[in-house]
Formats: C-alpha cells, sequence, structure tokens
C-alpha cells in the first residue's frame, strides 16, 4: 500500500523599497515581534524566547469579518491567530527564518524565510519566500496572492516611515 502524499506549495514574492537602504530595511524586519508596524495585522507580541534569538516566539492576530453562508445571513467576526517561531536569524546576511506553529489559520506546516537584499546605489528589496503544506480553504494562487500583498504593503509602509524620518 503506497502512501498519498501532497506536494509542497513553494512560493516566493519581492517588493522593492527605492531609496530605502538595506539596512534601514533590515531593521524593520529583524524586529521580529513588531510585525503589526508592517503589515495590517492587529496585534503582533512576544510570547516567549530572547528577542532577537532563534527559538523566540510571537503572537499575531487581527479580526476578520466573514459572510454568512445564505443572503439573510448576518456578517461573523472572528480573530485569525498564529504563533509564530523564530528559526533562524542573520543579520549579516539581513534574512531570517520562521516557521507557523499552532494557529486557526489552517497551517499544518508553514515556513518562511524573509531576506533583505541590496538594488542599485541606494534601495532594497524584500525577498518572502514560503514553503508548507496545502492549506485547507486556500488555493496555492491565494495564498501566494497574499504574500504578494503583504510584502507589497509592508515595502510601501517602510518606504513611508524611513521618508518621514
Amino acid at each position: 500500500m503506497t502512501e498519498e502524499s501532497n506536494p509542497k506549495w513553494e512560493g516566493k514574492a519581492m517588493a522593492e523599497l527605492p531609496g530605502t537602504d538595506p539596512q534601514l530595511t533590515w531593521n524593520a524586519l529583524e524586529d521580529f515581534c513588531n510585525l503589526h508596524k508592517w503589515l495590517p495585522i492587529e496585534t503582533c507580541y512576544h510570547v516567549e524566547g530572547v528577542s532577537g534569538q532563534p527559538g523566540l516566539i510571537r503572537y499575531c492576530a487581527s479580526t476578520v469579518e466573514e459572510e454568512g453562508v445564505s443572503d439573510d445571513a448576518e456578517k461573523t467576526t472572528t480573530i485569525k491567530w498564529a504563533k509564530e517561531k523564530l528559526l533562524e536569524i542573520d543579520p549579516v546576511q539581513r534574512c531570517l527564518t520562521y516557521q507557523v506553529d499552532e494557529n486557526n489559520i489552517g497551517f499544518k506546516s508553514y515556513v518562511a524565510t524573509l531576506k533583505v537584499l541590496p538594488i542599485s546605489q541606494d534601495g532594497s528589496k524584500i525577498e518572502w519566500s514560503f514553503v508548507c503544506d496545502p492549506v485547507e480553504g486556500w488555493s496555492f494562487q491565494d495564498l501566494n496572492s497574499y504574500i504578494e500583498s503583504s510584502v507589497e504593503f509592508m515595502a510601501k509602509k517602510i518606504v513611508l516611515a524611513h521618508n518621514t524620518n
């Protein structure tokens, strides 16, 4: 009897931050428990572990309104949350890797790497890559699209913060 296996989903998204020094971009991303500053989530905070060290765990959550099933059904409000563990962080290479542990989003296995790379004379680029098991209720295209929009949003917020300082 052979065991059926689902192929892993692998994706990558990138966003450029023209005029934003790679070190400034990295300074924003290396603060693992402040993701809510750069993404449209309501909260992100330190749960356990040493700040900036592998093993650090953060809790991220947002409230989501979902449509009811029937035409006259009311919207329901749900808190979507995840505990995420920092696996690796390298300030010299400007990259970090984390995994989603406990969550109510549908992830069984999800590992992502964020890298900050230099571009042109004074710009940078964020590269967000991931590997995960298929996620119930999502298509690969939905997840990849979400990652693409997230990295674009993150880049815009970092550029805006840099330009106002």
